[in-house]
């Protein structure tokens, strides 16, 4: 056996025996924590979920035979007697966007171990989701109440429409209002001083990103949220 084969082998079964060493640990995989691996499984399968939504939403708008509602007719407010198009949903998509920056900059603070400023930002950040949820509810509620619009049936066109739009909708705003819960949580023990106590390699070296990665987890998921509005108002509202 040469010299080359006998360094690939060993390099090989070090390569083996560090993956093992991760995942007995329980602590990380792939050299990235458990939390934030777990993180992108979790986002990978509702990927899939809500491009199933979506794809099916596509589906049954083309092959309906009754015409689709005009979003800008549906989506209006009328300010001053006149109906303005898609301004709700403008103000909605505005906040959830800028949502992403005050998360960015909450995750920003947190690797540079600045657990203040890093809560202050997140609370900021779930302050306009609930602002976004709110809104929401209010889009929901002149739909039923005032257009007449049911899951069942829609008095403006095609009967499908009701029933796509507030399952979709309404499952992203579960998700939105259970990332507001879950920034709200995560800020509380960041300014109680909960991370504080973690040890561990990062940490102990003077590296904050470790301590405080429950941040960074935080914001996958919430950038996730805001990404998958993007593609909710682009079908829903743009289409």
């Amino acid at each position: 056996m040469n010299t080359s084969t006998v360094a690939s082998t060993r390099t090989a079964t070090t390569g083996w025996r560090q993956l093992v060493a991760d995942w007995s640990s329980d602590q990380q995989a792939f050299k990235v924590s458990w939390g934030k691996a777990m993180m992108w499984i979790f986002l990978l399968s509702d990927t899939f979920i809500f491009s199933c939504f979506l794809t099916g939403y596509m589906t049954v708008r083309i092959a309906s035979p009754a015409a689709w509602p005009v979003p800008s007719e549906v989506f209006s407010l009328s300010i001053g007697g006149t109906p303005v198009p898609l301004l709700q949903i403008a103000i909605m998509t505005f906040i959830l966007i800028s949502s992403s920056g005050t998360m960015a900059m909450a995750v920003h603070f947190a690797h540079r171990g600045d657990r203040i400023n890093a809560a202050t930002l997140m609370i900021t950040t779930a302050v306009f989701g609930e602002i976004f949820v709110g809104m929401q509810a209010f889009e929901w509620s002149k739909l039923i109440f005032v257009e007449g619009v049911r899951p069942w049936g829609n008095p403006m066109g095609a009967p499908q429409f009701g029933s796509t739009f507030f399952m979709i909708t309404g499952f992203h705003g579960l998700h939105v209002t259970a990332g507001v819960i879950y920034l709200f949580v995560v800020a509380a023990r960041l300014l109680r001083g909960r991370y504080e106590t973690v040890s561990d390699a990062g940490a102990s070296s003077g590296k904050h990103s470790s301590k405080y990665q429950i941040v960074e987890i935080a914001g996958l998921y919430w950038h996730f949220v805001d990404l998958v509005w993007v593609f909710i108002f682009a079908l829903f509202y743009l289409w």
